[in-house]
């Protein structure tokens, strides 16, 4: 469930800290597919040793080295590099000839140090497996890239069969343990606590006090005290392969650790346990970027609807306020009522109003199509100033915000669609057809309808439309001053024919209507910029999921889980419970002094001063210069 809640998140707005939340999703998938699932799965699989570490640190000669033959090339351009070696007993073969394990990469079974070459040149990835019966049963060697190629899918492909260890042998030289770039690595092993052991390769004889101490102290400063130091001593190769007594200490090591079936159960439950608990809480930062998701989500959403709500006040101000009563439109209502004669009777009688007012209309109805569409116009431009500023201002929030600004590229949202001035126009026309409809449903009575029609349908739908621009309620007397003689004629017309009541709810309704009109288009211009965010489901970016699914993880108990005491050994030295089948190469081998070196063999004052010297050339490497020059 862990791993579905993981996919289900998708991290796809830009932002602060966006980018390494994506690489911990990453990171905890790959090691859900190719560790923790295969290994919860298969319980009794061989323990996958991998050996990492930078360049030149002597991996490759190492395996080659413990095999007693050359499976893995250590040549500077490595033909493996994208096909590392896998190196298993013969009665092992099956746990990996499936994809159970790493199964994004493929599978090719045999050949020499050189094969694989081809497929990597082809650029794809895979694991090259090779059966040994040096190899003790129950204990499989992988050869990784190095951690800091030059190459980047390299280095990542060192990171992945890393994290699908259940067993680091982290191989660095005397010279360059104190790097930066293992050190990284090894903090990653500290946080998953997985299981670690140190191979120091090429140190000069009479120098392995002096550097392992050095060495355990800066382990000790990372979280990893205790981790097995196995020290290679520096030798010269013979057919490319080291002094079986050179790598006797790691072939020893690993010899007891596969021969003790409690020792390799320990190492694999400790990693694993230590990986769930990593795992659980990177899984709350994936959560918690998640929730950011939502959040970013939200303010642009809030941008754009804020945009466009203004847009629409806007519009509800521009044709309520009186600010339409004007240029053309007032152009036009005075070609319907004349002006001399009517500007003129708005200082006289209240009561001779009604029969001027029929007698002016009777007589020109060929003026109101004029009225009608200089209405449009007006409405049409007002609206479509409006759409206008708003996807100015929604682009511009988006522009200044990094989740917004990278769904902005290719798309021109900075001005309203191509298609909206169609869209406006065909709306005006619908809502003038929607007031003419109110005025001929208004004249319900028979006295009702008979004054309508004595004043024309068309000409009392156009007084209503000059009311609604004047005032949605009905002028009041602050409004009539406001408005001017032009709504006050036509209100007094609509009066006439309907009375009071009646023309405020018909102004009411009709500005109603042309707010929702003017809405549902202002809506669809906005949609433009949502619809971006509805593609990407970031609404819902599963946060909440992901954290409810990482807390169950969190709380089950895990199969065969040993809860090892504070400061113990990372690996516990298992004693051999019977030679396991299969014998790396080194096992038992001794130096040649130790067994007993030729005549002439250095004596312990010879020895000491090869101490001393070793020390020197100890400090030499490690601050660059000579002891005896500081």
């Amino acid at each position: 469930m862990l791993g579905l809640r993981l996919r289900q998140v998708d991290l796809a707005l830009e932002g602060t800290g966006v980018d390494e939340a994506r690489a911990v999703r990453r990171q905890v998938l790959e090691q859900l597919d190719d560790y923790l699932l295969p290994r919860l799965r298969a319980e009794a699989a061989p323990v996958l040793a991998v050996l990492g570490g930078s360049t030149g640190a002597g991996k490759s000669t190492l395996v080659n080295s413990l095999l007693g033959q050359e499976v893995s090339s250590a040549s500077v351009l490595r033909p493996t590099t994208r096909w590392p070696v896998l190196v298993h007993h013969p009665l092992d073969g099956r746990w990996f000839t499936t994809d159970r394990v790493l199964p994004g990469l493929a599978r090719l079974v045999g050949g020499g140090a050189a094969a694989g070459g081809g497929a990597g040149e082809q650029g794809q990835a895979g694991l090259r497996l090779v059966a040994s019966d040096a190899v003790p049963q129950g204990l499989t060697l992988l050869d990784a890239p190095d951690i800091d190629s030059v190459v980047d899918e390299n280095r990542a492909l060192a990171r992945q069969l890393l994290g699908a260890a259940d067993l680091w042998l982290f191989v660095t030289t005397a010279a360059r343990y104190a790097d930066a770039v293992p050190w990284e690595l090894l903090g990653t092993a500290a946080q998953r606590r997985v299981e670690l052991a140190l191979v120091l390769d090429r140190v000069d004889p009479g120098e392995e006090d002096a550097v392992r101490e050095h060495l355990a102290s800066m382990l000790a400063e990372h979280g990893l005290a205790g981790t097995p130091v196995l020290v290679v001593p520096e030798a010269e190769p013979q057919d490319g392969l080291l002094p079986d007594w050179a790598v006797a200490p790691v072939a020893e090591w690993l010899t007891r650790l596969a021969a003790d079936p409690a020792a390799r159960r320990g190492v694999v439950e400790r990693t694993r346990d230590g990986l769930v608990a990593d795992l659980v809480v990177r899984a709350g930062l994936v959560a918690d970027a998640a929730d950011a998701q939502e959040a970013a989500d939200a303010r642009l959403r809030a941008a754009v609807e804020a945009a466009y709500a203004a847009a629409l006040v806007d519009v509800e101000r521009a044709t309520s306020d009186g600010r339409m009563l004007r240029g053309e439109v007032l152009a036009r209502w005075q070609d319907v009522v004349g002006t001399g004669e009517f500007m003129r009777s708005v200082e006289e009688r209240v009561a001779r109003w009604r029969d001027r007012l029929t007698a002016a209309v009777r007589g020109r109805r060929a003026q109101e199509p004029a009225l009608a569409e200089a209405i449009g116009r007006s409405l049409d431009a007002v609206v479509l100033d409006a759409a206008e500023q708003a996807a100015e201002r929604a682009h511009a929030a988006w522009r200044a915000d990094p989740a917004g600004a990278a769904l902005l590229d290719g798309l021109a949202l900075s001005r309203s669609s191509a298609r909206l001035r169609e869209d406006i126009a065909a709306q005006v026309r619908a809502w003038q057809d929607d007031v003419l409809q109110l005025v001929a449903d208004e004249g319900g009575d028979r006295r009702t309808q008979a004054r309508a029609l004595s004043f024309g349908v068309n000409g009392l739908g156009a007084a209503l439309m000059l009311a609604v621009f004047a005032s949605t309620g009905g002028l009041t007397g602050a409004e009539v001053g406001i408005a001017g003689g032009t709504a006050v004629l036509a209100q007094r017309l609509l009066e006439a024919v309907f009375g009071d009541d009646a023309v405020r709810r018909l102004t009411r309704t009709a500005h109603e209507r042309l707010v929702a009109r003017v809405g549902a288009l202002l809506d669809a211009e906005a949609a433009r910029f949502t619809a971006q965010l509805d593609a990407l489901g970031t609404a819902d970016a599963g946060g909440g999921a992901l954290r409810a699914a990482a807390s169950r993880v969190a709380s089950a108990p895990l199969p065969g889980a040993q809860g090892g005491r504070t400061g113990e050994p990372r690996v516990a030295a298992a004693t051999s419970a019977g030679a396991p089948a299969g014998r790396l190469r080194g096992v038992g081998a001794l130096p040649p002094r130790a067994a007993g070196g030729p005549a002439g063999s250095p004596d312990a004052g010879e020895r000491t001063g090869e101490r001393e010297r070793g020390v020197r050339g100890w400090w030499r490497r490690l601050v660059g210069g000579d002891e005896d020059a500081r």
